[in-house]
């Protein structure tokens, strides 16, 4: 056959893996590589075996060859067919030896043999080496050798910051803390033209930074743009509208406790692309914190019904059942999700939840410690955990989980409110004045109604230090953020109380009353507050002796 042919061959081959006729590609690919034994052609041929799923005979196919060793693209693909063997071991045999530091750096590698066969002209392609390194990090995560899958994956997105499924199995499981994540980002080496890249991957990492800083971020790729069509130069094509730049957006407002507002926008995005399913995660914790169980069971039905065998479909149902507080049916589809992906964190966080909210401490504890584990850039794990131990009056260990929980995270201001709340009740009142404090100033976004508690706190703690003054501005600025809170117009009314002024402290204990009627504290409050008024107005002298 002339060698024409044998090209017009090849290109039916092409064809038919571009209209997913792999029968018909595996068909001609095998034509073709029995009438030259080229390289190239056995290469194709493996590759349309593997398209078809036939990952044994594609291995087989590979493994025989001569250059399989020697021929990184061969390597890459015969380890492939292993990976969706579930051969793990063998996987990383035939990846070959290669050492990694811990800022992800690679030495000791022998892969210096490197040819690029059957090339499809690509002006950019990702480098070979870093999906060798991403394909290393998948085997090591599935031998649960977390700390090995995550230097590889480092390894992965250095080596190419093209190689966007490193970076997101980092993120998405939770492998860095925010220091080392924001590390990572400045440490790629972008080209020229991707500085919009830069600016997304900054995007999809933890955000805890000021508000005025995160949205600047978004309005740079937001303006981000492309000449569609060159002869209208007004004619620009913008990210602004991007499902992924959204997502992220979305995810920064349920940080920020804007729950209405990530609501709002998921739904939108959920419209445009129903089965965008990192806006779909958002959506559910937005629906739960919202309290909204008709969204979450239609939600969950629908995910139930298009994605059986995937863990956000269950977590989803566990999410409905943990808003209309039926706590032991979430239980069961929460456990159901971590079944079928043990590293999916949303859903051991809601399997420890619905422990707590029924005060089974130790079970709740041991679904936490699990996420820990597993997910050492995540902080909130360690962070219910010292809740727990707060529950139980275990403030010292308590104090210690949320000291580990800090350190993950330096920059959540829950972390210290919660580092505030145990100071109060070990009644070191300067120091939680110091650590509520600290969390308003590192609030990213103006005060909301998530916050008043912290507010509240930080007003009981002027409160206990006789600060009067300062104890009764921030109960105050509690009020501007909330009209509804018991505790707030409790603790207005006992201050003035305390500086024996009866008649302010009267109209606050019956506000609090008017709220809540059976208020023990108040209820008791308030009679010796009138006992109190009538004696101020009663003469010294006349009293009886």
């Amino acid at each position: 056959m002339r060698e024409e042919e044998i090209e017009k061959l090849r290109g039916v081959v092409r064809d038919c893996v571009s209209k997913h006729l792999y029968s018909s590609a595996i068909f001609f690919a095998d034509k073709v590589a029995a009438f030259t034994s080229d390289p190239a052609d056995i290469y194709m041929q493996a590759q349309a075996l593997f398209l078809g799923r036939h990952y044994r005979r594609a291995f087989h196919l590979l493994n025989a060859s001569k250059i399989v060793l020697s021929d990184l693209r061969f390597r890459y693909l015969a380890a492939k067919c292993l990976e969706e063997l579930k051969e793990w071991d063998q996987c990383l045999s035939m990846l070959g030896e290669a050492k990694v530091d811990d800022d992800g750096n690679v030495s000791d590698t022998k892969d210096s043999n490197v040819m690029y066969l059957d090339k499809d002209c690509e002006d950019r392609e990702i480098n070979i080496s870093s999906a060798i390194c991403f394909l290393r990090g998948k085997a090591y995560e599935a031998l649960e050798n977390r700390t090995q899958a995550r230097l590889w994956y480092k390894a992965a997105i250095k080596a190419d910051p093209l190689c966007y499924e490193a970076l997101e199995c980092l993120i998405e499981n939770h492998m860095l803390t925010c220091e080392e994540e924001a590390n990572l980002i400045s440490s790629l080496q972008f080209g020229s033209e991707d500085g919009w890249l830069l600016s997304f991957y900054s995007c999809l990492i933890k955000k805890y930074d000021k508000e005025d800083v995160v949205e600047a971020k978004f309005r740079d790729l937001e303006n981000e743009s492309c000449k569609s069509d060159q002869s209208d130069p007004s004619f620009l094509r913008t990210l602004k509208s991007n499902t992924d730049l959204l997502a992220c957006k979305a995810e920064y407002y349920h940080q920020c406790g804007e729950y209405q507002k990530c609501f709002d926008l998921t739904y939108v995005l959920l419209e445009k692309d129903l089965f965008h399913l990192k806006s779909t995660l958002v959506h559910l914790a937005a629906a739960v914190e919202l309290g909204h169980s008709n969204e979450l069971y239609l939600m969950a039905c629908n995910l139930v019904k298009d994605y059986p065998q995937m863990a956000l479909s269950w977590f989803a149902v566990g999410c409905y059942y943990y808003c209309i507080k039926k706590y032991d049916q979430s239980r069961r589809y929460f456990s159901k999700a971590t079944s079928l992906d043990g590293t999916f964190p949303p859903a051991w966080i809601g399997y420890g939840n619905a422990y707590a909210a029924q005060e089974e401490g130790d079970q709740a504890m041991s679904a936490y410690r699990t996420a820990a584990r597993l997910f050492p850039g995540c902080h909130l794990p360690t962070l219910y955990i010292g809740m727990e131990c707060m529950r139980t009056h275990s403030y010292k260990l308590a104090e210690q989980f949320f000291m580990q929980a800090k350190s993950t995270c330096p920059s959540d201001p829950l972390v210290y409110n919660e580092l505030g709340v145990v100071a109060y009740h070990m009644k070191e009142y300067k120091k939680a004045v110091w650590w509520f404090e600290k969390t308003l100033a590192l609030i990213p976004t103006a005060l909301s109604e998530m916050w008043e508690s912290t507010v509240v706190n930080l007003a009981h703690a002027y409160r206990k230090l006789k600060m009067y003054r300062e104890a009764i501005s921030f109960y105050e600025k509690a009020l501007a953020l909330s009209t509804r809170s018991v505790s707030t117009y409790a603790g207005l009314a006992y201050t003035y109380h305390l500086q024996d002024d009866f008649t302010t402290a009267i109209a606050y204990y019956h506000k609090a009353l008017w709220l809540k009627s059976d208020d023990q504290f108040c209820t008791e409050m308030l009679s010796w507050a009138l006992i109190d008024e009538g004696r101020e107005g009663v003469d010294p002298s006349l009293e009886f002796r």
